[in-house]
């Protein structure tokens, strides 16, 4: 007995010995083996600070992984990771290629480079066989950089909080499950998909595509407006450039100039262009009310310049007026009602401000028979038409329809401004120039009234007789009177009244 314990004691040291020496031997080799694959699969020079390996059983974990840009000096790495920690099998470590079974990546940094315009330059041949094989990368906290082409642009930035990906390292695409924090509006957009195979030699064609969902997003973080949005879609493409195809649904949008909740619904096709961060929009179709709209831009930096502009072409057919006008003026019923047609240029700058205030329109309208909805404004008109065809004294007809109402606008600062503003009720027209603040709901105009009527014929009595006199001087171009107003005042309680000063000065 003695004798067998003795032989074993000896054996299990020279055991232990053999394993201390294999592990001395065998831990260099299998680190050279990981940044070689490494190395090779990616084709690009790596660092790797330190790799702490285990063998009964198998683990590795390593701090400080750097992969280089090839050829691209003054471009940061193309990857970095703060920590791995690998999975796998001893055996499966040895194998040609490596069978890894789990890879944890902490503190992922992907920074992938726009494409070079080098047409001489030769592309190396593929080499398709895999120098590993990972059966699932869970790669929570990773941050995808595409840098842009042009210098002073910011780069398109994907902060992804959970990511983890299914048979990495293959030569075909890996399936994904992604979600991905997005800023403003806050809240996490969950995405599945493929990605890859990766491109060695240009990063930004690897392709990518996938599904997406974004609930419950706050849209009270931009200031000026309120609603909680949700979308889907589908997305496809590559890195570089990467189609999306969506809805979006928000019951309760709000402008807060007007305060008044619609439903907001869209539709649209977007690309977004890696290479330099802009998001082309072809196009945007909306619907709020028995209204629509479609919108064709984009959304686009500007060197030197933090944050995006939101710049579109806008169009508006066989719409409402009453219901653009709930978005953007306050009241518990819009000023007017009639259908609107209208084509603008809409363009919304970076900033902190609210966005009524920063916003810029420019553009022009058209609205077919509409009428006010205030009983005050509305009868001012009805008792214009009436006076303008020389029926002063008759009863209140039926409320007249106002026809050829159009003219030019510009929105800045949270004021329009109106050119050429005219249009007509039966029997006179009306040019008119001049603003009204969205805020204050102040009107500031003056233009021309032209009527079928004389002057004299606008009046009955006394009145009638001695503005017989006045009936040459305002009698011009063929009409009964040319005369200049002013209209001032409230959206609810507006001043008509003549413009004393042009008359006295003859203009």
């Amino acid at each position: 007995m003695r004798k067998w314990l003795v032989s074993g004691g000896v054996l299990l040291l020279v055991l232990t010995a053999g394993l201390i020496l294999a592990g001395v031997r065998l831990k260099p080799m299998l680190r050279e083996r990981l940044v070689t694959a490494i190395r090779e699969q990616y084709r690009r020079e790596v660092e790797l600070k330190d790799l702490h390996i285990s063998l009964a059983p198998f683990s590795a974990v390593g701090e400080g992984l750097v992969l280089y840009q090839r050829d691209r000096p003054g471009l940061p790495p193309l990857a970095t990771v703060r920590k791995l920690t690998v999975e796998a099998s001893l055996r499966g470590v040895l194998n040609e290629p490596l069978r890894i079974e789990r890879v944890t990546l902490e503190g992922l940094k992907i920074n992938v480079p726009p494409k070079r315009h080098d047409p001489d330059k030769a592309k190396e041949p593929k080499d398709d066989s895999p120098r590993f094989v990972i059966g699932e990368v869970i790669a929570d906290g990773t941050t995808l950089q595409i840098l842009p082409k042009k210098e002073g642009k910011e780069p398109l930035t994907f902060d992804v909080s959970r990511l983890t990906l299914d048979s990495a390292g293959t030569t075909g695409p890996m399936q994904f499950r992604a979600t991905l924090t997005n800023a403003k509006p806050p809240g996490d957009i969950e995405s599945t998909g493929r990605f890859g195979p990766w491109e060695n030699d240009e990063p930004s064609l690897t392709p990518v595509s996938g599904s997406y969902t974004f609930q419950k997003a706050d849209l009270s973080v931009f200031k000026g407006i309120a609603g909680v949005l949700s979308s889907e879609g589908r997305y496809q493409g590559i890195l570089g450039r990467i189609e999306v195809d969506g809805t979006t649904d928000t019951p309760d949008f709000t402008v807060r100039v007007s305060g008044h909740p619609v439903h907001l619904k869209t539709q649209f096709h977007a690309v977004v262009d890696g290479t330099d961060g802009d998001t082309y929009l072809e196009p945007v179709s909306a619907q709020f009310g028995r209204s629509s709209l479609v919108a064709r831009g984009g959304v686009y930096g500007r060197p030197g310049v933090k944050g995006r502009t939101v710049s579109l072409d806008v169009t508006v057919s066989g719409s409402r007026i009453e219901d653009l006008l709930r978005l953007a003026v306050k009241g518990d019923k819009p000023l007017m009602t009639g259908a609107i047609a209208f084509r603008a240029k809409f363009e919304l700058p970076p900033g902190d401000r609210d966005i009524p205030e920063k916003l810029r329109l420019r553009g022009g309208f058209d609205v077919g028979a509409a009428r006010f909805t205030s009983f005050n404004v509305q009868g001012k008109v009805d008792e214009l038409s009436r006076r303008a065809r020389g029926r002063a004294g008759d009863e209140a007809e039926d409320e007249s329809a106002i026809s050829n109402l159009s003219g030019r606008f510009v929105l800045d600062e949270g004021v329009i401004s109106f050119s050429s503003l005219t249009f007509a009720v039966p029997g006179a027209t009306v040019q008119l120039g001049g603003s009204y603040s969205l805020g204050g709901e102040e009107l500031d105009f003056s233009g021309t009234l032209r009527t079928e009527a004389r002057v004299s014929q606008m009046t009955t009595g006394i009145k009638s007789f001695f503005l017989r006199l006045a009936d040459p001087l305002f009698k011009k171009h063929g009409a009964g009177a040319v005369i200049p107003i002013r209209i001032s005042g409230t959206r609810e309680e507006p001043k008509f009244g003549l413009d004393k000063g042009r008359i006295f000065s003859g203009k």
